[in-house]
């Protein structure tokens, strides 16, 4: 696999802090999102690419070996004991030099990782004939963006990873930024080793009139003057339907109503519903005719 520059990907440099590197991430996630480039390989193939150098230098540690090995970040512990096997042989030695095949393990990481990495982890190295070390792949992350209505029920789709299709059941209820795992699903391992994981983050905003919290949502409505005063009827959205509702008279600004089990599924419990609670805003007359006028004023009096 070509190497790539995480922060190239991301238009970032190297002095980023975390804000930038999530911000960038997210702007550019949206931009070349599969579901808004349907028919672009390259923005799916670019998609892929921005979540793996997201999960890294998003990750303290992840970017502080990246940064130091580059593409052989995942490998750098194992340089690390190489290079501590080979001071305390050199210390054995009274003075004298232990042979590591030309490498300079010393001083500042100055030897070339490339080179080391490719005697230690790929193929055969000074003609000893040992075999290449199985590691296993790395993990990957994504990101789905759906709405309150596409978690009502648990469904199947489809996703495009590294140009492979993964078919998944995403639970009813499931919430904006939960994170659910596919194992098997991330980069391939090396000579025959596992491949990694995928972690699949949901991004779930709120719905133009429906705001969540957990399993319950929220709504303002709006009721005339007249229907609050005098009581009546009204119809009320939720996210599955109409319904009709009784208002009692003399409903005050601000009241709260709840529908039992007109809210969020519960997380894998498609039967199983939280509440929807309904605010009222009552809306005062702005244009009184005459007649309107000299009625109000009535009960002003009165």
């Amino acid at each position: 696999m070509a190497f790539i520059d995480y922060y190239k990907i991301l238009g970032v440099d190297k002095t980023a802090s975390e804000k930038d590197i999530k911000n960038a991430y997210r702007k550019l996630a949206r931009k070349h999102h599969p579901d808004l480039n349907p028919d672009n390989p390259e923005a799916n193939k670019l998609f892929q690419q921005l979540n793996e150098a997201n999960e890294v230098l998003s990750d303290p540690e992840k970017r502080k070996k990246y940064d130091k090995y580059g593409e052989n970040w995942e490998h750098g512990e194992a340089y690390e004991q190489a290079r501590q096997q080979q001071q305390r042989q050199q210390r054995s030695y009274a003075g004298g030099s232990a042979d590591f095949g030309g490498f300079d393990f010393g001083g500042g990481g100055g030897g070339d990782f490339s080179e080391f990495f490719q005697s230690m982890f790929g193929g055969q190295s000074g003609g000893s004939g040992r075999q290449s070390a199985r590691y296993r792949g790395q993990d990957m992350n994504a990101q789905l963006q759906l709405n309150l209505r596409d978690v009502l029920e648990s469904k199947k789709q489809t996703l495009t990873v590294n140009g492979k299709n993964i078919r998944l059941t995403i639970p009813a209820g499931i919430q904006d930024g939960q994170t659910i795992k596919i194992a098997g699903h991330g980069g391939p391992g090396t000579n025959g080793a596992p491949a990694g994981d995928l972690y699949i983050t949901f991004a779930i905003p709120d719905d133009p009139q429906f705001k969540r919290n957990g399993n319950d949502l929220y709504h303002n409505i709006d009721l005339d003057l007249y229907t609050a005063v005098l009581g009546g009827e009204i119809t009320a959205d939720t996210l599955t339907g109409k319904v009709k509702l009784k208002v009692t008279a003399g409903t005050q600004n601000g009241t709260k109503v709840k529908l039992k089990g007109k809210g969020m599924p519960l997380y894998k419990k498609d039967t199983q519903f939280g509440d929807l609670y309904l605010t009222y805003n009552v809306q005062l007359p702005t244009s009184l005719t005459a007649k309107q006028r000299e009625l109000f004023e009535e009960l002003a009096k009165s």
